[in-house]
């Protein structure tokens, strides 16, 4: 090969290399996605004395490209004051018996940066009757029947689904279940069905998208349960605040 050749070759192969760097650099240099994890806090402390937003924040700051807060309804303006929930790209809200506790005026932003601001939001287990998922959803959220369901075992239907990457059907050994109807709005999407040990099946993770917003429905959850210490649960709540925030692992 001629020597102009090689100068030419070694000059391409900067052009790439310099390609490829400013380009990692870029997605490094992105903001990581701030995520707020909101509980009530009924969980009983014997089993969670972190409550579920602790434990999902600390799986979630694992992965440098998120940052998690855990917040809660005792907290001053219940978690969520006008601030912080102006920076949060993704919201996600486990509620159980103090739906009613959460104030109208909060409902109210929560929705709007949703609608008109693109925020995410993930809806966990019992949350289908939260106040937020109702209104971004315009629906009740009723179940068709509630009780103890022994083992829930999760089957992927939609597996090109962001948030079902790396999933694959899994048994948690001892949950609540859910049975049909589930009272929402038609989803764009159903990526996950359980079937319970008590006979029972459900739609147990939906998306939709609202305004410029992402909203994700994920049934598991229940506060005397492993289930939210169980590592896939937590990959898949990953994937949705991905998802929801429009961003690639």
């Amino acid at each position: 090969m001629r020597r102009r050749e090689w100068l030419n070759l070694g000059k391409g192969l900067l052009l790439t290399a310099a390609a490829t760097s400013l380009g990692v650099a870029q997605q490094r240099g992105k903001k990581p996605i701030y995520v707020l994890a909101w509980s009530e806090r009924t969980e009983p402390k014997e089993h969670y004395p972190e409550g579920h937003n602790g434990v999902i924040a600390a799986f979630l700051n694992k992965d440098p490209n998120i940052r998690a807060e855990a917040v809660s309804l005792n907290d001053p303006e219940q978690g969520l004051p006008p601030e912080k929930l102006q920076r949060c790209d993704v919201l996600i809200w486990w509620g159980h018996v103090r739906h009613g506790e959460v104030r109208d005026d909060i409902v109210e932003r929560i929705v709007k940066r949703v609608k008109d601001e693109g925020m995410g939001f993930i809806a966990l287990h019992s949350s289908h009757y939260a106040k937020p998922f109702q209104r971004l959803i315009n629906s009740p959220g009723h179940l068709g029947g509630v009780g103890h369901g022994r083992e829930e075992h999760i089957w992927v239907v939609a597996p090109n689904h962001p948030i079902a990457k790396g999933i694959t059907h899994f048994t948690l050994p001892d949950e609540e279940y859910y049975a049909e109807p589930f009272q929402v709005a038609e989803p764009e999407t159903v990526v996950f069905i359980s079937t319970f040990g008590s006979g029972h099946w459900f739609r147990s993770g939906l998306t939709w998208s609202v305004g410029k917003g992402r909203v994700f429905y994920f049934r598991s959850g229940h506060e005397t349960s492993p289930t939210m210490k169980d590592e896939r649960v937590l990959k898949i709540i990953r994937n949705a605040v991905y998802w929801c925030a429009r961003r690639s692992p």
